[in-house]
């Protein structure tokens, strides 16, 4: 038998993947190699590789509306352990992932000077400890800064809406109503209004859209089967006019995450898959965040010894960027683990505690 929990492990484990693609496919010279060779694949990852972020925006909102729902008794008192627990989970890791950035950007700008940063300030280190980098329109250190941040914001803005629910004099069974009713009028304002603003992208209701669908599939899943069958009815009609008014294709994303999430009824996998796969699947996802901040000084470190050893003016040589593109894809993989075991996990176990939550809960 399989999880309920593990289609999101799936989709967790080949997004990040996908991500890693797709800035292999962006930056450095490998990517303008394969480009030359590929266009049509590589052109795929660049377009289409970076959608993936939807993915991981409608599993946070599910994610987040578990913890927080199991929490929602406490939330008067917890709400502060509770968002500083959700800054230490990211924040640290990331900022360790910026230091890697930063010192395999001081390795690769005598050969690489245009992927690193012109210079770097405290300020601007400051700003992406706050994750204040995008509000503030300092340049980025590495790459998914801008995810992280929006990341902590969406969690912040679904903590605030149960927060408030939670210190108004009402019952359990109106709260338990209320709170999908008002993050769905969130999710559609950012899927009708919001989410078509691109200046706006720097704000958490901008990507509400997909992150709020997440937590209503959530919520969906606990009602009984004719409301469950109504919500999910509603939450289609929502998408489908949010497409009709404006096409985007990050949001034909999001909702195929959510029919994923919706269509799996924790039944038995192949006992092959059991066996053999379903470990592995589950390892990945594991370390998806770990791959997500480290995955690019490996780029870096990979792209400047590619552009040491070749010559971009024999396009013969154009027939190491494959190579080099999986060796890159490859060490992002291995150096995810260690980053993981030795600096992400530790963390974790130091995070602020707030109280104690359902058996088997966590804010993720």
């Amino acid at each position: 038998m399989a999880s309920r929990l593990f289609p999101l492990d799936a989709l967790r484990a080949v997004a990040a993947q996908l991500i890693v693609l797709h800035h292999l496919s962006v930056y450095g010279p490998v990517a303008e190699a394969m480009h030359r060779l590929f266009p049509l694949l590589t052109g795929w990852m660049y377009d289409y590789g970076r959608m993936a972020v939807q993915v991981f925006l409608v599993l946070g909102g599910y994610l987040s509306a578990r913890a927080l729902s199991a929490q929602e008794s406490q939330l008067r008192r917890a709400a502060p352990a509770l968002l500083a627990q959700r800054y230490w989970r990211l924040v640290p890791p990331f900022m360790a992932a910026v230091g890697f950035t930063l010192l395999a950007s001081w390795l690769v700008a005598p050969v690489l000077p245009e992927l690193v940063p012109s210079d770097v300030h405290l300020t601007q280190v400051l700003a992406h400890g706050l994750l204040m980098h995008d509000l503030l329109s300092v340049e980025a250190l590495t790459v998914g800064a801008w995810y992280v941040a929006i990341d902590f914001q969406l969690f912040a803005l679904l903590l605030l809406v149960m927060w408030a629910l939670r210190c108004l004099p009402l019952k359990h069974q109106v709260r338990q109503w209320l709170a999908p009713a008002v993050v769905g009028a969130l999710c559609a304002a950012s899927l009708l209004a919001f989410n078509r603003m691109a200046d706006l992208d720097a704000y958490a209701i901008y990507f509400f859209g997909a992150y709020g669908l997440g937590a209503l599939l959530f919520w969906c899943q606990g009602w009984l089967p004719l409301a469950r069958r109504a919500g999910l009815l509603v939450l289609g009609g929502l998408m489908a006019a949010a497409l009709a008014l404006q096409f985007r294709e990050r949001l034909v994303v999001a909702a195929l995450t959510a029919v994923v999430i919706m269509m799996w009824r924790g039944g038995s996998l192949p006992v092959w898959f059991q066996r053999h796969g379903q470990a592995p699947v589950q390892s990945l996802a594991r370390h998806a965040y770990a791959l997500f901040l480290i995955h690019f000084p490996v780029c870096l470190l990979v792209n400047a010894l590619y552009e040491h050893q070749t010559d971009r003016a024999d396009p013969m040589l154009d027939a190491l960027a494959p190579l080099a593109l999986l060796v890159a894809w490859a060490l992002s993989n291995l150096a995810a683990v260690p980053f993981h075991r030795w600096i992400e996990a530790p963390l974790l176990r130091w995070r602020p505690q707030a109280q104690p939550m359902s058996r088997g809960v966590a804010v993720r």
